[in-house]
């Protein structure tokens, strides 16, 4: 017979699995909102594009392993069984309250309901708040906070000032050899900077290459001679390839920075995803070693690799797809677009918005593919979104910081939105009403995450298998009902047409 830390570490495993998927289908499910809201490419290739970057930037994620792992609690205050329950508890709720939302399109944090998960367990199992260590949770809260105020405003003020220059015309030809090259130039050396020399400053000839360029030039000098040669460089391509570059300039720095995103996505919240179960499993392993002890062994590289296929899956899901369509509709430069949002929510955005005529849009005037499909943004918007959003959450890994992908990227879709004026008219108050109503519902998803992993704590500490029985069970009937009522409210809001000839995907149809 197997004792009930055996059962509970194998049950851990098999929700690590189970809550991959559930952060693939909400969370990760943001790496694609640029390149899919553009339609540079089809959502599927750009999907599995990148799931690729995720699995290579989970080679880097210790940093934040490590807060996730055993920054947040003391695992060395509980036994065993105390530590496997705490771990156990945050799959049971994650993997129910990240379901909901992605059913009904809402992003939402998976740092930001795994650090509220782990206090609410962890403080029902040591019966006390002096288990928690509160300072780091409160600098994690503040990184989190402080990722999206970056975001936003990085998002807003650059796309307003790449708008200036290329207007709403990113494919004429001569406009984008005058401006693409210093504006592709500048990403590729802010992505270099924050992806390569920050994001990966750990390894020993990044470490070296940093000291070299202070001690050369210093930073501010050397990234402004790899903004010249970045810019250069382009200007050289486009010389020779004329418009075959031009065409897809802002296209390939979408792609670009969509990559670097879903790198430093593997980098810090797929070590959110995993942490606990790979915890439960190696202190199972070292049962014979005290708590503390076990929690200081390094986690295996290949286990990160495994998640990161998992996540990869839980992207390419229906849920997923309903939350991407979501948050790029509500950045939209249509305007009239398939969203919702409550009647309170649009009530207080019109308070926001300015009475009196408006400005006009920045935005290039709404269009559709050639496969009838809207083009909810520009490239070059898109190219923003991404690289602003990756160079946020690899600055956050490579302090070692837990941000959310969910929070940066929302917010900088929101950003570039207003930066381009496409708030302004049309659906004004409910893309407003849906941008408020997703932060309030981030404020209630940490409220229910740690009431309910404080009592799904208790019941396993107090019931033992009795108690972990009645929570799967309680899981999967909440899940069947949360699935007809999300099924419902989809048909309300996004009926599914027939599928069209060319084989796109019906449920993608965003409404006249």
């Amino acid at each position: 017979m197997f004792d009930l830390n055996t059962i509970l570490m194998a049950v851990g495993l098999l929700l690590l699995t189970w809550d991959c998927i559930e952060v693939g289908r909400n969370d990760a499910a943001n790496l694609v909102n640029g390149v899919f809201g553009a339609r540079v490419m089809r959502r599927r290739t750009a999907v599995w594009l990148a799931g690729v970057a995720v699995i290579l930037g989970a080679s880097f994620a210790s940093p934040v392993m490590e807060t996730a792992r055993r920054g947040i609690f003391d695992p060395g205050q509980f036994t065993l069984q105390q530590a496997l329950v705490v771990y156990i508890t945050v799959y049971i709720v994650d993997t129910l309250l990240l379901y909901t939302y992605s059913a009904f399109g809402m992003p939402v944090s998976t740092t930001a309901s795994l650090i509220f998960e782990l206090v609410g367990a962890a403080i029902a199992v040591g019966w006390s708040i002096q288990i928690i260590h509160w300072p780091q949770v409160g600098t994690v809260l503040n990184a989190i906070g402080m990722s999206i105020v970056l975001s936003g405003v990085a998002g807003f003020m650059i796309q307003r000032m790449f708008r200036a220059a290329i207007q709403d015309e990113h494919t004429d030809h001569l406009r984008v050899v005058l401006h693409g090259p210093w504006i592709a130039g500048l990403m590729l050396t802010w992505l270099a900077w924050f992806m390569v020399l920050k994001g990966m400053k750990a390894l020993p000839w990044i470490g070296a290459l940093r000291e070299r360029m202070v001690a050369g030039y210093g930073i501010g000098v050397s990234l402004l001679l790899a903004w010249a040669a970045c810019t250069l460089l382009i200007h050289v391509l486009i010389s020779l390839f004329q418009e075959r570059v031009t065409r897809h300039l802002f296209s390939a720095t979408a792609i670009l920075g969509m990559l670097c995103l879903s790198f430093a996505f593997g980098q810090n919240d797929l070590a959110n995803c995993a942490s606990p179960g790979l915890s439960a499993f190696w202190l199972w392993r070292h049962a014979e070693q005290s708590t503390a002890a076990a929690t200081r062994v390094p986690l295996p590289i290949w286990a990160l690799f495994i998640c990161g296929l998992l996540m990869v899956m839980g992207m390419a899901t229906r849920g997923a797809q309903r939350v991407t369509r979501a948050a790029v509709n509500t950045g939209s430069q249509f305007d009239h677009i398939a969203l919702y949002a409550p009647g309170w929510c649009r009530a207080l955005a019109r308070l926001f918005l300015r009475p009196g005529r408006q400005a006009a849009e920045l935005a290039p005037p709404p269009q559709r593919d050639p496969r009838g499909k809207r083009l909810h943004f520009d490239p070059l918007r898109a190219s923003v979104i991404m690289a602003v959003s990756a160079s946020v959450i690899a600055f956050a890994s490579s302090s070692g910081l837990p941000v959310s992908t969910t929070y940066v990227t929302f917010a900088a879709v929101v950003a570039t939105a207003l930066g381009d004026r496409t708030m302004a008219r049309g659906d004004a108050d409910l893309k407003i009403g849906r941008a408020i109503w997703v932060v309030f519902s981030w404020f209630t998803a940490a409220l229910i995450a740690m009431l309910c992993s404080a009592g799904v704590a208790l019941m396993l500490l107090k019931l033992g298998l009795t108690g972990l029985i009645i929570c799967l069970a309680a899981n999967f009937a909440l899940r069947r009902y949360v699935r007809c009522c999300a099924d419902r409210h989809e048909l309300r809001y996004h009926p599914v047409l027939p599928a069209p000839a060319n084989g796109a995907d019906p449920e993608y149809d965003d409404g006249p």
